[in-house]
């Protein structure tokens, strides 16, 4: 099995404050669009689809649901505390200040208008405690 492309499907009440969401704050490009629907690609990360509640091509149990439970994250590199302060300064809710946790992930999360949680991540190296 080879895949080509990896893809999150997201069902959301709001198809276009996500998607101005994610193309405005996080670089994605919009590949297709139709009423109610929208896929977002950016070449350095998973490709998004935005569905909205209530789509046919759901399954019939999933229609109404939302995309809770969730968490859309993305390891940066570098820079997690600079892209932090942009969108802070972009006016983004930072819904999770940037923290550290004790196993070198550092992280913040915002959440999109729709309330889907995204989460950005930059691993640091962790000293063993002497004598370990």
């Amino acid at each position: 099995m080879q895949f080509s492309a990896s893809t999150i499907s997201l069902t959301v009440a709001d198809v276009a404050a996500s998607q101005a969401f994610l193309t405005t704050h996080l670089g994605y490009a919009v590949q297709a669009e139709a009423p109610g629907f929208a896929s977002l690609t950016r070449p350095d990360a998973v490709d998004v689809v935005l569905l909205a509640r209530g789509t046919e091509v759901l399954p019939p149990d999933q229609r109404d649901q939302h995309a809770s439970g969730l968490i859309l994250a993305f390891t940066l590199t570098a820079g997690l505390t600079e892209q932090e302060q942009r969108l802070r300064a972009a006016g983004v809710d930072i819904t999770m200040p940037l923290r550290e946790e004790p196993w070198g992930e550092r992280l913040f999360q915002v959440t999109d208008p729709n309330g889907v949680v995204i989460q950005f991540v930059e691993w640091v190296a962790r000293v063993a405690p002497e004598g370990a």
